[in-house]
């Protein structure tokens, strides 16, 4: 019996924003993390493992999904996880600014909204896959990591 997991994740750089060298090395990371260690049930299959080819066509995210029997496309409005996205690469910035310096309660505060932030956009982007791949929580949280990658800005 396969497992439903994801053994590759592919990004078409044609169909993304342009990526700095620091943008890109975040991207590769969040690919390696996401194959790492995943829970990937695409509706309909019988089991993987899968690859996933992401990218954007007409303002939706696509997630381009075949496996040893299944092959299907999904395309998800980026919309609803647009005003998370942007905090959340908001917040990171100021972590990363704050972390230069030594004032330790600061660090902590801004770090825990980081992480309720990360945990929010995990959850709304495991509910627009709602019903077309199931992930788990931590699955969520690494696709959102690779999501918000793809729509930094340099």
């Amino acid at each position: 019996m396969s497992e439903h997991r994801l053994a590759s994740v592919e990004l078409d750089p044609a169909t993304l924003p342009p990526a700095t060298a620091e943008i890109e090395h975040e991207r590769r990371v969040a690919i390696f993390d996401l194959v790492e260690k995943n829970s990937f049930e695409p509706a309909g299959a019988s089991g993987g493992p899968y690859r996933l080819k992401m990218s954007t066509q007409d303002g939706r995210l696509v997630f381009d999904v075949s496996g040893p029997d299944f092959s299907k496309a999904h395309g998800l409005s980026m919309s609803p996880l647009t005003k998370v996205i942007k905090d959340y690469i908001d917040i990171c910035d100021s972590y990363f600014e704050v972390l230069r310096g030594t004032d330790v309660g600061k660090i902590e505060a801004i770090d825990m909204g980081r992480r309720g932030l990360h945990n929010e956009g995990a959850e709304l982007l495991k509910a627009r896959l709602d019903g077309k791949i199931a992930i788990d929580h931590e699955t969520a949280r690494r696709l959102f990591t690779l999501v918000t990658a793809l729509y930094r800005r340099g």
